[in-house]
């Protein structure tokens, strides 16, 4: 399963660069420190259960590049819509506007963020074709850290999602992991590399860079 082309990297003898290809299983590994190197046109989606710490990887890595939030763009929406409204009656109109976001930031340059838990098929596959179409490469990174850690991220960062609302990402998750633990990566098809991070390595906080491809 691991696809990786790794080297150490100049000046920092204790951080390993790698250059993700495929699906690139780094759980369990004991390395000191870690630079993904990604392209530096690249969109990589950040995913992973609500209080896994994606955002904590995101602030880490936003000095590289541009960041989308859907929770930004729900804050957006709810300052333009009465009080009274809940925010289910235009969610979907939050989330089209999210997605036109994106694929505005894709006609873009330089390195885009994108804060997503991965675990709708749909969206995968939509993102995947979108950078596809601005000729661009999509990446992900999975932070595989269980629902338990999760689960006491949001309480940590007291802002819990529903029960219901986890639930749901956590199957897609499951789904996920289950159709590349067995051998292929389909359910992250259309993405140039998937990697995957446990709660050990997000903790030592990987790093990021960003390079001109090859000639």
């Amino acid at each position: 399963m691991k696809n990786v082309n790794s080297a150490v990297e100049p000046g920092r003898r204790d951080v390993r660069r790698i250059t993700p290809r495929g699906v690139v299983d780094l759980r369990g590994r004991t390395d000191a420190g870690i630079c993904l190197s990604y392209p530096r046109d690249a969109v990589v989606v950040i995913a992973g259960l609500p209080g896994s710490g994606k955002s904590t990887l995101l602030r880490a890595w936003a000095p590289s590049g541009t960041v989308l939030d859907p929770r930004t763009t729900r804050a957006a929406c709810e300052a333009l819509m009465p009080g009274w409204l809940p925010y289910a009656v235009y969610r979907p109109l939050a989330r089209l506007h999210h997605m036109r976001g994106i694929r505005r930031a894709m006609r873009g340059t330089g390195p885009l963020f994108i804060h997503d838990c991965g675990s709708r098929s749909w969206l995968r596959r939509w993102l995947a074709h979108s950078a596809r179409r601005a000729g661009r490469q999509a990446h992900m990174v999975l932070l595989d850290v269980g629902a338990r850690e999760a689960l006491s991220g949001q309480y940590a960062r007291r802002r819990l999602a529903p029960r219901r609302v986890f639930a749901t990402h956590e199957r897609g998750l499951a789904a996920l992991l289950s159709g590349i633990e067995e051998g292929g990566p389909a359910g992250a098809a259309g993405f140039a590399s998937l990697v995957l991070l446990d709660r050990r390595l997000r903790d030592t906080s990987p790093r990021a860079r960003f390079t001109e491809p090859p000639a």
